[in-house]
């Protein structure tokens, strides 16, 4: 039988063209009889829906932008393979964005939505521009990240529990001068972690020493300039937590470079448990985050929320655990203490 048109499908079918498109775009969205009477007369007629048609009229472009903070940072691959992943299994494709901690860059990616030019944005940067909320938002799903001015569905882990199960286990060691390198203190997640690592101290009698804190930017860099601080200021310590595996790395870079042996002298603990921990030199000890799971479920919301369901604004939290590696120890003796 030669090629038919979607209103040809429809007469043999004996159902609307309106009924025919949902069948074949959200079969979900009717009885199963429905779509067994649509799917014979596709296979009968050999009908091939003209995507872009559907798209244009259902104004959708089937695409959806993965917006991070840092395209740099290792961290996000694997949450772009779980979003791309649920994306790829529901006919979506993911675009990939910088917002490189600039306005004009987040702005541009959210007006992209707004314009058409994809249907939903997922956002892994805490900065929203006052000007984003000038207008209504488009549909935005925020991942790993949290932000003030407007409360957004967000998929999340709780940092301040992550933070505390890791440096619950330098103390489980014996570990009690732990320093910190955190991350940028105005992000919230670096606020959380250092409240976790106070919380793990808290709990186990000691004082938090402010001077054992040094803040970072989650470059590798920095793990080794905050390390060369601490060396430099004859603080005692005898382990590290740093905020994520990068500078965690750094670390242990700038104390091998003084002399300093990992974990014999120093423990060290990261935070992500990203390609930068299997790769260290000892692997590294790290709290775990499921990140390809966490772009996953960022998927599921965004699909949901472009489906038009309801929502919670309530965080959804996925769990973390701790990958336990080569780069802890047991606290070394007084006569061996780090200086």
């Amino acid at each position: 039988m030669k090629r038919l048109t979607i209103r040809g499908v429809a007469e043999i079918a004996g159902v609307s063209i309106a009924t025919v498109s949902r069948a074949l775009t959200h079969p979900e969205r009717v009885t199963e009889a429905t779509r067994e009477k649509v799917e014979k007369a596709v296979r009968e007629t050999g009908f091939v829906p003209n995507s872009q048609a559907v798209n244009f009229r259902r104004r959708s472009t089937r695409s959806v932008i993965l917006l991070v903070r840092d395209i740099s940072n290792a961290f996000y691959l694997d949450v772009y393979r779980g979003v791309e992943e649920t994306a790829f299994a529901s006919g979506y494709h993911v675009l990939m964005g910088d917002g490189a901690g600039d306005d004009k860059r987040i702005l541009h990616y959210i007006d992209m939505v707004r314009n058409r030019l994809a249907d939903g944005l997922i956002l892994m940067t805490s900065r929203l521009p006052k000007q984003a909320l000038a207008a209504p938002l488009p549909p935005m799903v925020v991942s790993l990240e949290e932000i003030d001015s407007v409360r957004l569905p967000t998929v999340a882990v709780d940092n301040r529990a992550a933070a505390r199960l890791g440096v619950e286990h330098l103390v489980s060691l014996g570990h009690r001068r732990i320093a910190h390198i955190t991350g940028p203190m105005h992000l919230k997640m670096a606020t959380d972690r250092l409240a976790g690592w106070r919380d793990a101290l808290d709990a186990a009698g000691v004082e938090p020493d402010p001077a054992l804190v040094l803040e970072g930017d989650f470059h590798l860099s920095s793990g080794a300039a905050a390390t060369e601080r601490l060396l430099a200021s004859g603080a005692k310590f005898t382990a590290i937590f740093a905020s994520n595996d990068e500078m965690a790395v750094g670390a242990i870079a700038a104390l091998r470079a003084r002399g300093r042996r990992v974990p014999d002298d120093v423990s060290i603990l990261g935070f992500d448990d990203s390609v930068y921990a299997l790769a260290a030199d000892p692997p590294l000890t790290t709290v775990r985050q499921p990140r390809r799971e966490i772009g996953s479920r960022s998927m599921d919301l965004m699909i949901a929320i472009l489906d038009g369901e309801e929502v919670s604004r309530e965080p959804l939290l996925s769990d973390v655990d701790l990958a336990v590696r080569r780069s802890t120890a047991p606290a070394p003796t007084n006569k061996r203490r780090s200086r």
